[in-house]
Protein backbone atom coordinates (compact mmCIF):
# COMPACT_ATOMS: atom_id res chain seq x y z
CA UNK A 1 0.00 0.00 0.00
CA UNK A 2 1.65 3.20 -1.15
CA UNK A 3 1.77 6.32 0.95
CA UNK A 4 -0.49 9.23 0.18
CA UNK A 5 2.02 11.95 0.88
CA UNK A 6 4.31 11.56 -2.14
CA UNK A 7 4.30 14.82 -4.05
CA UNK A 8 1.54 16.19 -1.83
CA UNK A 9 1.51 19.13 0.55
CA UNK A 10 -0.95 20.70 2.94
CA UNK A 11 -1.56 17.96 5.49
CA UNK A 12 -3.53 14.75 5.58
CA UNK A 13 -6.13 14.14 2.86
CA UNK A 14 -9.75 13.89 3.94
CA UNK A 15 -12.44 11.32 3.30
CA UNK A 16 -14.40 14.01 1.50
CA UNK A 17 -11.61 14.49 -1.07
CA UNK A 18 -11.25 10.75 -1.77
CA UNK A 19 -12.99 8.38 -4.15
CA UNK A 20 -15.44 6.32 -2.09
CA UNK A 21 -17.09 2.93 -2.52
CA UNK A 22 -20.28 2.62 -0.44
CA UNK A 23 -21.49 -0.98 -0.34
CA UNK A 24 -24.87 -0.18 1.22
CA UNK A 25 -25.56 2.31 -1.58
CA UNK A 26 -24.54 -0.26 -4.20
CA UNK A 27 -26.99 -2.76 -2.72
CA UNK A 28 -29.80 -0.21 -2.47
CA UNK A 29 -29.39 0.87 -6.08
CA UNK A 30 -29.05 -2.63 -7.53
CA UNK A 31 -25.39 -2.26 -8.43
CA UNK A 32 -24.74 -5.26 -6.19
CA UNK A 33 -27.28 -8.00 -5.44
CA UNK A 34 -27.17 -10.79 -2.89
CA UNK A 35 -27.27 -14.16 -4.64
CA UNK A 36 -26.20 -12.74 -8.01
CA UNK A 37 -23.24 -11.49 -10.01
CA UNK A 38 -23.49 -7.89 -11.17
CA UNK A 39 -21.02 -5.66 -12.94
CA UNK A 40 -20.67 -2.16 -14.25
CA UNK A 41 -18.77 1.02 -13.48
CA UNK A 42 -18.66 3.55 -10.67
CA UNK A 43 -17.84 7.17 -11.39
CA UNK A 44 -17.36 10.31 -9.34
CA UNK A 45 -17.79 14.02 -9.98
CA UNK A 46 -16.06 16.99 -8.40
CA UNK A 47 -18.62 19.73 -8.89
CA UNK A 48 -19.84 19.00 -12.41
CA UNK A 49 -16.50 17.65 -13.65
CA UNK A 50 -15.55 13.92 -13.93
CA UNK A 51 -13.21 13.03 -11.07
CA UNK A 52 -12.61 9.30 -11.48
CA UNK A 53 -14.13 5.99 -12.52
CA UNK A 54 -13.57 2.26 -12.04
CA UNK A 55 -15.05 -0.99 -13.34
CA UNK A 56 -16.31 -3.60 -10.90
CA UNK A 57 -17.87 -7.04 -10.52
CA UNK A 58 -19.95 -7.74 -7.42
CA UNK A 59 -19.83 -11.52 -6.97
CA UNK A 60 -22.41 -12.53 -4.37
CA UNK A 61 -23.79 -15.79 -5.74
CA UNK A 62 -21.60 -18.22 -3.78
CA UNK A 63 -21.92 -18.23 0.04
CA UNK A 64 -18.55 -17.67 1.71
CA UNK A 65 -16.93 -16.34 -1.47
CA UNK A 66 -18.71 -12.99 -1.81
CA UNK A 67 -16.39 -10.27 -3.07
CA UNK A 68 -15.93 -7.14 -5.17
CA UNK A 69 -13.45 -7.25 -8.03
CA UNK A 70 -12.26 -3.74 -8.90
CA UNK A 71 -10.44 -2.71 -12.08
CA UNK A 72 -8.99 0.73 -12.64
CA UNK A 73 -6.01 2.65 -13.95
CA UNK A 74 -3.81 4.85 -11.78
CA UNK A 75 -0.94 7.13 -12.70
CA UNK A 76 2.27 7.50 -10.73
CA UNK A 77 5.38 9.39 -11.78
CA UNK A 78 4.22 9.54 -15.36
CA UNK A 79 3.58 5.78 -15.52
CA UNK A 80 0.16 4.13 -15.71
CA UNK A 81 -0.70 1.01 -13.71
CA UNK A 82 -3.60 -1.33 -14.44
CA UNK A 83 -4.93 -2.30 -11.01
CA UNK A 84 -6.96 -5.41 -10.22
CA UNK A 85 -8.12 -5.36 -6.60
CA UNK A 86 -10.27 -7.92 -4.76
CA UNK A 87 -12.28 -6.88 -1.71
CA UNK A 88 -13.83 -9.65 0.38
CA UNK A 89 -17.40 -9.23 1.65
CA UNK A 90 -19.10 -10.51 4.79
CA UNK A 91 -22.33 -9.88 6.64
CA UNK A 92 -23.65 -9.56 10.16
CA UNK A 93 -27.17 -10.11 11.50
CA UNK A 94 -28.31 -7.00 13.42
CA UNK A 95 -30.76 -7.35 16.29
CA UNK A 96 -33.50 -5.75 14.16
CA UNK A 97 -33.28 -8.67 11.71
CA UNK A 98 -32.02 -9.22 8.19
CA UNK A 99 -28.41 -8.85 7.12
CA UNK A 100 -25.96 -6.01 6.98
CA UNK A 101 -23.21 -6.42 4.42
CA UNK A 102 -19.65 -5.24 4.95
CA UNK A 103 -16.42 -4.94 3.00
CA UNK A 104 -13.22 -6.22 4.58
CA UNK A 105 -10.44 -3.62 4.50
CA UNK A 106 -7.59 -5.25 2.53
CA UNK A 107 -4.98 -3.76 4.89
CA UNK A 108 -6.60 -3.66 8.33
CA UNK A 109 -8.93 -6.65 8.07
CA UNK A 110 -11.74 -4.53 9.53
CA UNK A 111 -15.37 -4.74 8.51
CA UNK A 112 -16.32 -1.39 6.99
CA UNK A 113 -19.20 0.04 5.01
CA UNK A 114 -17.03 2.30 2.86
CA UNK A 115 -13.59 2.15 1.24
CA UNK A 116 -11.59 5.14 0.07
CA UNK A 117 -8.94 5.97 -2.51
CA UNK A 118 -7.33 9.32 -1.59
CA UNK A 119 -5.47 11.55 -4.05
CA UNK A 120 -2.16 9.85 -4.92
CA UNK A 121 -3.31 6.64 -3.25
CA UNK A 122 -2.76 3.31 -4.96
CA UNK A 123 -5.51 1.03 -3.59
CA UNK A 124 -8.95 1.29 -2.01
CA UNK A 125 -8.81 0.79 1.75
CA UNK A 126 -10.58 1.85 4.92
CA UNK A 127 -10.47 5.36 6.27
CA UNK A 128 -8.36 4.12 9.20
CA UNK A 129 -5.88 2.36 6.93
CA UNK A 130 -5.34 5.60 5.01
CA UNK A 131 -5.41 7.71 8.19
CA UNK A 132 -7.84 10.04 6.47
CA UNK A 133 -8.85 13.24 8.14
CA UNK A 134 -12.56 13.79 8.59
CA UNK A 135 -14.82 16.79 8.74
CA UNK A 136 -15.79 15.81 12.28
CA UNK A 137 -12.37 16.97 13.49
CA UNK A 138 -13.47 20.52 12.74
CA UNK A 139 -16.90 20.24 14.40
CA UNK A 140 -17.42 22.07 17.69
CA UNK A 141 -17.20 19.82 20.73
CA UNK A 142 -20.76 20.65 21.83
CA UNK A 143 -22.17 19.41 18.52
CA UNK A 144 -20.23 16.23 17.89
CA UNK A 145 -21.51 13.61 15.46
CA UNK A 146 -22.21 11.09 18.23
CA UNK A 147 -24.50 13.58 19.96
CA UNK A 148 -26.31 14.32 16.70
CA UNK A 149 -26.60 10.56 16.08
CA UNK A 150 -28.15 10.05 19.53
CA UNK A 151 -30.60 12.89 18.95
CA UNK A 152 -31.72 11.27 15.69
CA UNK A 153 -32.09 7.89 17.41
CA UNK A 154 -34.25 9.50 20.11
CA UNK A 155 -36.35 11.17 17.43
CA UNK A 156 -36.93 7.77 15.82
CA UNK A 157 -37.70 6.30 19.26
CA UNK A 158 -34.79 3.87 19.10
CA UNK A 159 -31.98 2.86 21.45
CA UNK A 160 -28.98 5.17 21.54
CA UNK A 161 -25.49 4.06 20.58
CA UNK A 162 -23.39 3.00 17.61
CA UNK A 163 -24.89 0.10 15.72
CA UNK A 164 -28.43 0.64 17.06
CA UNK A 165 -30.24 0.77 13.75
CA UNK A 166 -33.56 2.66 14.09
CA UNK A 167 -36.79 1.01 12.99
CA UNK A 168 -39.44 3.07 11.27
CA UNK A 169 -41.73 4.57 13.94
CA UNK A 170 -45.39 3.74 13.62
CA UNK A 171 -47.18 6.35 11.55
CA UNK A 172 -44.04 7.82 9.92
CA UNK A 173 -44.12 8.12 6.14
CA UNK A 174 -41.70 5.72 4.47
CA UNK A 175 -40.12 8.53 2.44
CA UNK A 176 -39.54 10.55 5.62
CA UNK A 177 -38.05 7.49 7.30
CA UNK A 178 -35.70 6.84 4.36
CA UNK A 179 -34.48 10.44 4.53
CA UNK A 180 -33.75 10.03 8.25
CA UNK A 181 -32.05 6.72 7.49
CA UNK A 182 -29.65 8.32 5.02
CA UNK A 183 -28.75 10.84 7.71
CA UNK A 184 -28.32 8.01 10.22
CA UNK A 185 -25.68 6.27 8.08
CA UNK A 186 -23.79 9.55 7.61
CA UNK A 187 -23.79 10.30 11.35
CA UNK A 188 -22.86 6.74 12.30
CA UNK A 189 -19.77 6.87 10.07
CA UNK A 190 -18.82 10.28 11.46
CA UNK A 191 -19.37 9.08 15.05
CA UNK A 192 -17.21 6.06 14.32
CA UNK A 193 -14.54 8.46 13.08
CA UNK A 194 -14.82 10.39 16.36
CA UNK A 195 -14.26 7.20 18.29
CA UNK A 196 -11.27 6.19 16.17
CA UNK A 197 -9.71 9.64 16.58
CA UNK A 198 -10.16 9.49 20.34
CA UNK A 199 -8.65 6.00 20.56
CA UNK A 200 -5.69 7.06 18.40
CA UNK A 201 -5.01 9.96 20.75
CA UNK A 202 -5.20 7.71 23.80
CA UNK A 203 -2.87 5.14 22.25
CA UNK A 204 -0.47 7.92 21.28
CA UNK A 205 -0.32 9.09 24.89
CA UNK A 206 0.17 5.51 26.13
CA UNK A 207 3.09 4.98 23.71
Amino acid sequence: MGGWSSGRHGGRPTADASLRIDLAWMLRTGRAKEGAVTWGSLSWLRGDQPYGSISYRAIMDTPGEERLELSYTRSSGGEREQVKQIVQLSFSRPHYGGKRWWMICPYRGLRVGKLYLPPNGDRFASRLAWRLGYHIQRVAKHDRASERLFRLQRKLKGDQGLGNFPRRPKGMWRRTYERHLERYWELEEAADAELAIGLARIMGRIR
